[in-house]
């Protein structure tokens, strides 16, 4: 049934009970559950209370920094503050505040931690509405990649110093692979691989991609059913831009 974004409410398309560690699990340990329950956030609890997430990000920036997992525990990494929403607010007005605030989203009924709510929790429902946004204005034109032999530091130095979340793998003439974030945690780290390795033994192939032109409604169907959450797109010469599951939350929410 087509849904208008009235209708949608976090409490029906959150996850729930979110993946959490108390503050004084170690972080190695940390990116083991992360890695085995395939999750990009770990709620971090203090005191038995939720207090802040661990995001892959602040994993990617130990990487880059001292080219290794510190021996440490959880409350010594500086992680991410939350923003806290209802159960009973709109799915469209909680993409807001993600995107304004950059914060990820706890949900709380009660003053008790209910679930949280993603990107790809968020996109669940935006698609039952039946829009499907162009996305001229969310898309990523710049493509970082590195070539299948370089190293998987260099590929993290590039995510950490530009800010992303994966780059593209390029093997002649063409893009063979895409390594993420998420393949750091669950095919390097995990692993004990190490970090002077040639990319192409960690990345995901074949790449999946979109023609340019693609709106954000097939693009997420796309996403869902690879189970992906970045999408690079294709035109005459190659790949000529890159869509996210965040960029399509924000192509739904436009005017």
């Amino acid at each position: 049934m087509v849904l208008d974004t009235i209708g949608l409410r976090v409490g029906d398309y959150m996850t729930l009970n979110p993946i959490s560690a108390d503050n004084e699990t170690k972080l190695h340990d940390a990116i083991d559950i992360m890695a085995k329950k395939n999750i990009g956030n770990l709620v971090v609890e203090k005191g038995g209370k939720p207090s802040t997430i661990l995001t892959e990000r602040e994993i990617l920036s130990y990487i880059v920094k001292e080219g290794k997992v510190p021996d440490i525990q959880i409350k010594d990494v500086p992680t991410k503050r939350f923003a806290i929403v209802s159960p009973k607010e709109l799915v469209v007005d909680v993409a807001k505040t993600m995107l304004e605030k950059k914060k990820r989203l706890l949900v709380f009924d009660d003053n008790r931690l209910a679930g949280i709510i993603t990107v790809s929790d968020m996109l669940r429902g935006l698609r039952t509405t039946g829009g499907n946004p162009t996305l001229d204005d969310v898309i990523r034109r710049k493509v970082h990649a590195c070539v299948y032999h370089e190293s998987i530091f260099k590929a993290a130095k590039i995510m950490y110093t530009k800010k992303i979340g994966s780059v593209l793998i390029s093997k002649g003439d063409t893009h063979a692979g895409i390594f993420t974030e998420r393949d750091l945690l669950t095919r390097v780290l995990t692993k004990g691989a190490d970090l002077l390795d040639h990319l192409e033994k960690y990345s995901t192939s074949p790449l999946v991609t979109a023609r340019y032109s693609i709106k954000g409604n097939d693009a997420a169907e796309i996403m869902s059913i690879n189970k992906i959450k970045r999408l690079p797109l294709t035109g005459n010469k190659g790949i000529v831009g890159i869509v996210t599951a965040r960029d399509i939350v924000d192509a739904f929410r436009r005017p």
